[in-house]
């Protein structure tokens, strides 16, 4: 087990740890629950709407915190709950961060996450051909996951639970979500933003170095496993991706690289890349009520 922790004052963390989020307001919730028993991380919240009917689609929230820390009652679901007014379900997922389990434990933990939804779709009155994942940096790069790499046997893990179900989603939406680790210390130096020696992604104590065991410059065959651009094929559901160009963690070329390759399989029409000028990792910009809405009339051309 590694034993390193969330720090928040590292450039590639969110400045701060987020409050827990406000869900007072919220009726009907059903939380911490069990999608698999092999880690206490293994659980998550259920939020519905007020208006009760057959067949929410859902909206499946999954945090960021560089891969080591936050959590799914933290406030990054703060936009996704905006979706119970659209009749949305949404599910709020933990996963083992890195410090407990390494790659690819967390992917494999997101998709027993979906299979225990489609699972239980009865009880909680989930339509479980629409499901559309959610995420900001570690949580975009775990919704890209989902959305390129159902069915890959070495990311499944089907002995978490729920083995007759698959894991495939119906759309993606992408924040600020990192894809080619290698490259990363590369394009943040060519816009101008490679942060100083023991704060960069290719060092020992990186957060994606730390998620895949080794410093990634010394596994490269691994860290292309872990880049969902390997994944890609016709199945793919449609993407929305969303990055800041002033973002000085996750470089805004992982997202445009991304999409490009996306876009050679997938076409154009599915692949809806967007930058937010000026905006940086985590950016409130990204949670305005007009980006939010944007979002969700997303997912309704997607799920409606």
């Amino acid at each position: 087990m590694n034993s390193k922790r969330f720090n928040p004052d590292t450039h590639y963390a969110i400045s701060e740890l987020h409050p827990p989020a406000n869900t007072d307001h919220i009726q009907k919730k059903f939380l911490d629950i069990p999608y698999a028993s092999l880690s206490p991380a293994q659980k998550l919240d259920i939020y519905l709407p007020d208006v009760e009917r057959d067949g929410y689609p859902v909206i499946l929230s999954i945090h960021g915190g560089a891969f080591m820390g936050c959590d799914k009652s933290d406030g990054q679901v703060m936009p996704m709950l905006e979706g119970l007014k659209r009749g949305y379900a949404v599910v709020a997922l933990n996963y083992r961060l890195s410090w407990e389990a390494q790659f690819p434990a967390l992917v494999s933990d997101v998709k027993a996450a979906v299979r225990w939804v489609r699972a239980n779709a009865r009880k909680y009155h989930f339509d479980s051909e629409r499901i559309a994942s959610w995420g900001g940096s570690a949580g975009g790069y775990l919704s890209s996951m989902l959305g390129t790499s159902a069915g890959i046997p070495e990311l499944e893990d089907l002995s978490l639970g729920n083995p007759e179900q698959p894991c495939n989603i119906q759309a993606v939406v992408d924040w600020f979500g990192p894809t080619n680790f290698l490259k990363m210390d590369e394009q943040l130096a060519a816009s101008g933003m490679l942060p100083p020696p023991g704060l960069r992604h290719s060092e020992a104590d990186s957060p994606e170095s730390l998620l895949l065991g080794q410093t990634i410059t010394a596994i490269p065959e691994l860290v292309a496993a872990a880049n969902p651009e390997r994944y890609i094929r016709s199945t793919a559901p449609p993407f929305l991706i969303q990055h800041g160009t002033k973002d000085p963690v996750v470089p805004v070329q992982q997202s445009i690289e991304f999409a490009a390759k996306l876009r050679q399989v997938l076409g154009e029409d599915k692949v809806l890349l967007e930058l937010l000028e000026g905006a940086e990792h985590a950016d409130e910009m990204f949670e305005t009520p007009t980006n939010v809405t944007r979002v969700l009339d997303f997912l309704d051309s997607c799920l409606k």
